[in-house]
């Protein structure tokens, strides 16, 4: 993105029907993402034409721009401009109820829930693979204090994540964010997950005579979402009905009287139930497809990206990890996705005569094949020249297949690339390895291959000049492949 943040951010507000328009901003690793009040006010055009937006997704009254690896700075700046309504969704008026805007309701729930803890997981990943390569080679003998704590720091997103989603998601529904950790803090309550073990084994286990259910919550996503949804309701009732006086006291004791209980009853075991549904369905078509599915995923996953609906799976993938410890259709299939990105930005760098799409090529194709972080070539570069991304798809469904083919499967959940290629090696089969090596290796000089065999129109340096002058960087239709 352009050095001057400060401005781009003045013309991204303005671009989306200014400060007035705006009802809530978040973002995750790539993404400003807006809820606007009106999504007509939205010039589309004009923030594709602002130096450094790489692209746009609209999804009725949800606007997203993508940024790429800068995006923090680009919010920071934004949040300037909006310290008020940062990161806090507000009214925007009553719509029709429809089937479409229930399915567009969750989708959103889900991702603007998830997209801020994505750092926290990743970060927790990686200390736990961390961990596992110090056990591995030797290092550290199984045991050891320090193999101990490392694995529980690692672990500690994780173990607590209906904490991190109870508050990410106390923020996207607007109720009390200190009432959403406590009683998603009752599911990881060492009593009762000793409560629910005697319960697993058997025992008669109930809550004012209500039989529990047997449940574990750590490592989910789904019930404290949703809990947090349902206090958002609860709070508001309660406020009603509590005289001014015992505000105080008697509101959070209410609350936390009707919420916790219902958490423990009735939402979280259908939490639980729908996210086991999710990822049953998910895994079913594995087992069913096989290799082909790590393939079709392959060639979408960029696709899924473009829509921001790649962030569906996180929660399924989290909730396999920790119930198998490892993931082996959605993560496998990023590895080509990802590095065939990466690779099509290092033809189009090898091929381009403009010195300014090479710079910009470079390093995307650095951002995908090093860090796993392939937004900036799929918008910097894929879509913006159309036949590299259909070189990427290609590889990326050849490199699924070789994924699958092989049975990688993931033990963390970070971006697949060569940073991180570590979360695929299986210490029970040396050969991941070379596998893992492999299908990236592939990934790179297929799409490499495949991008100059189509070929591309490139981008006349005179008018790569004339954006950079304005300055406004435009990505018009006669500058990508027919």
């Amino acid at each position: 993105m352009a050095k001057n943040y400060a401005e781009a951010a003045q013309k991204i507000l303005g671009a989306l029907g200014g400060r007035d328009n705006i009802a809530a901003v978040t973002h995750c690793m790539t993404r400003l993402r807006f809820v606007v009040r009106d999504e007509s006010g939205v010039d589309t055009a004009a923030l594709k034409n602002i130096s450094g937006v790489m692209g746009v997704v609209k999804n009725e009254n949800q606007c997203q721009v993508i940024i790429g690896n800068t995006v923090s700075q680009a919010y920071a700046e934004v949040v300037k401009l909006l310290p008020e309504i940062a990161g806090v969704t507000q009214e925007t008026g009553k719509r029709k109820i429809t089937f479409r805007r229930i399915g567009a309701g969750i989708l959103d729930a889900l991702i603007g829930t998830m997209s801020p803890l994505i750092p926290a997981i990743i970060g927790g990943s990686m200390v736990k693979l961390l961990a596992m390569v110090l056990e591995m080679s030797g290092v550290l003998p199984k045991n050891a204090p320090t193999l101990i704590i490392l694995t529980v720091i690692g672990d500690g997103a994780f173990f607590f994540l209906p904490l991190m989603v109870a508050a990410s998601a106390a923020l996207k529904f607007k109720t009390n964010m200190s009432l959403a950790i406590a009683i998603a803090g009752v599911l990881v309550h060492p009593a009762f997950i000793d409560l629910m073990a005697k319960a697993a084994q058997g025992e008669h286990m109930a809550f004012t005579f209500i039989p529990l259910t047997a449940v574990k919550y750590t490592y989910t996503v789904i019930p404290a979402l949703v809990m947090t949804w349902c206090l958002s309701y609860i709070e508001r009732w309660v406020d009603n009905i509590t005289p001014a006086v015992t505000k105080n006291f008697l509101k959070p004791m209410l609350i936390v009287l009707i919420a916790a209980p219902l958490a423990i009853l009735l939402i979280g075991p259908i939490g639980i139930w729908i996210g086991s549904s999710v990822s049953a369905l998910v895994y079913t078509i594995h087992n069913y497809l096989g290799w082909l599915a790590v393939a079709i995923m392959g060639a979408i996953w960029p696709l899924l990206v473009m829509t921001g609906m790649h962030r569906v799976f996180t929660p399924t993938i989290i909730q396999t990890i920790a119930e198998t410890g490892k993931e082996g259709m959605v993560m496998p299939s990023e590895i080509g996705a990802n590095l065939s990105l990466g690779g099509s930005s290092l033809a189009v760098a090898w091929r381009t005569k403009n010195p300014e799409l090479r710079q910009t090529a470079l390093a995307a194709a650095a951002s995908a094949i090093m860090a796993g972080i392939s937004e900036p070539a799929l918008y910097g570069v894929a879509l913006r020249l159309k036949r590299p991304l259909i070189a990427s798809l290609i590889s990326g469904f050849i490199c699924g297949a070789v994924a699958g083919i092989a049975g990688l499967a993931s033990h963390s959940m970070a971006a697949p690339g060569l940073f991180t290629s570590v979360q695929f090696f299986d210490p029970a089969n040396p050969m991941s390895i070379v596998w893992v090596g492999g299908v990236m290796a592939l990934s790179v000089v297929l799409s490499f291959i495949l991008t100059l065999m189509l070929g591309f129109e490139d981008i006349p340096v005179e008018e790569e000049q004339r954006q950079t002058a304005e300055p406004v960087q435009t990505v018009q239709t006669q500058q990508s492949a027919s």
